[in-house]
């Protein structure tokens, strides 16, 4: 279960990077590629394996002038389901 203390990596299998052909950031996997919204891209670009879940949200708050609630909600969602995924794993692991 992903929570705010989390501190979360990708996958060791699982490839984040900006692609030149498709001039857009994908996730591949094997035999699989994702291609993530701009804001999952933002939410991805921070998930390091030493910022804790809380930690994300509170910088894209500050980035984005956003309500904390409202991106903390939209954060944990998007983040349990590439963890249901397989996609992202536990860095204290």
């Amino acid at each position: 279960m992903v929570g705010s203390a989390s501190t979360l990596k990708l996958a060791p299998h699982i490839v984040f990077r900006f692609d030149e052909t498709r001039q857009r950031w994908i996730m591949m996997a094997p035999e699989r590629l994702m291609l993530p919204d701009e804001q999952a891209v933002e939410i991805l670009k921070l998930v390091d394996g030493r910022a804790s879940v809380a930690a994300i949200v509170d910088t894209l708050a500050a980035r984005f002038n956003a309500p904390r609630e409202e991106i903390a909600g939209d954060v944990a969602e998007m983040l349990q389901d590439l963890a249901d995924k397989g996609c992202l794993a536990d860095a204290g692991r």
